[in-house]
């Protein structure tokens, strides 16, 4: 049975890895100017090819291609943390109103840094999510005092997250500055306009988050047995539960920073890697969970950018339409179960 665990493991890993080297090459070469497989190659590894092929590809494809694939993987992870956390298979960032509250500090901040003639950085633009998160959070872990039910406690969460959109859509709608009217698009979800100062400070921030998530790998593994088995095993519950709640909060805010609130890869894709593997062990699930959101986001990026091109579509539009089916499939079974 071990052997057979081992197998599944290896295979799942590998196909992941096979999927996301696909679609990075998928995207690289697809978009408004084609670039023939052979190009590709010869631009990314030998910086030789045409010169305007070679500029799409290193400063928008590329950083673009990154940021989905970084980002994916942050909200997937944040989306298994909260799980583990509320014990619930169908919390998520997005669900939840934590997206949704970093996306009003974050557009706040920014209409306020733009009235005062000044321009916001990646990193304040992080922490006004990070920020914004928190609150979000805490709002969420007051009712979740008062509401037992889960199910009503993601219900509350989702209607923290429309109070916060609606407050976030009428503050970008009466905007008299352009730049601020430009958050439109940013509000509605999209990897576009990455460059590649983006791409290193998102993953610095992610590379960390991610370490100090592996080093809880053997806290929550105890804690999916059960409170009182983990404060068995040693691990003290409160603390534990701080940093559950920190570390899904820098991972959703820094996406939610850079790309704007994506709806349902947090809940979906977990949901997904836990059924691939046959297993909710942390010390696997947390790498599966990092390479199938950036597949996932990858994926629905290149439907986003391509369908219907020139047109391009929000990045939430996309994963909805692939993450809600698996949402439902898991309510359903919940209630079977």
């Amino acid at each position: 049975m071990k052997k057979r665990g081992k197998i599944r493991y290896i295979f799942s890993f590998v196909s992941l890895a096979v999927l996301l080297a696909v679609l990075i090459f998928w995207n690289i070469n697809a978009g408004s100017v084609s670039v023939s497989i052979g190009d590709v190659f010869r631009i990314l590894f030998r910086r030789e090819g045409d010169e305007t092929a070679r500029n799409i590809i290193w400063s928008i494809r590329l950083p673009r291609i990154l940021a989905a694939l970084i980002l994916g993987g942050a909200l997937s992870v944040s989306g298994f943390l909260l799980q583990t956390f509320f014990n619930n298979p169908i919390a998520g960032p997005f669900v939840l109103g934590i997206s949704s509250g970093a996306k009003l500090t974050v557009a706040l901040t920014m209409i306020f840094l733009l009235g005062k003639g000044l321009t916001a950085g990646s990193a304040v633009m992080i922490l006004a999510a990070f920020v914004g998160s928190l609150i979000s959070m805490g709002f969420v872990l007051l009712v979740s005092r008062k509401v037992r039910n889960m199910s009503m406690l993601v219900i509350c969460g989702v209607m923290i997250g429309y109070i916060c959109s609606a407050v976030t859509d009428f503050v970008v709608t009466f905007a008299d500055d352009s730049n601020i009217v430009n958050l439109h698009n940013w509000s509605q979800g999209s990897f576009s306009g990455m460059n590649w100062n983006n791409v290193f400070l998102m993953a610095v921030v992610v590379f960390i988050a991610l370490v100090l998530a592996f080093f809880l790998s053997k806290p929550m593994n105890a804690y999916q047995l059960g409170e009182a088995y983990a404060r068995n095993m040693g691990v003290n519950i409160s603390r534990f539960r701080v940093e559950l709640i920190l570390l899904s909060s820098v991972l959703s805010a820094c996406v939610t920073a850079f790309a704007g609130p994506i709806s349902f890869v947090g809940i979906a894709v977990p949901q997904l890697m836990k059924n691939l593997l046959k297993t909710a062990k942390p010390i696997l699930v947390i790498p599966a969970c990092f390479l199938g959101g950036a597949v996932f986001c990858l994926f629905c990026d290149l439907i986003a950018r391509t369908v219907f091109s020139p047109t391009e579509l929000s990045i939430s539009s996309v994963t909805a339409v692939f993450g809600a089916p698996v949402v439902l499939y898991v309510m359903i079974n919940r209630k079977r179960g």
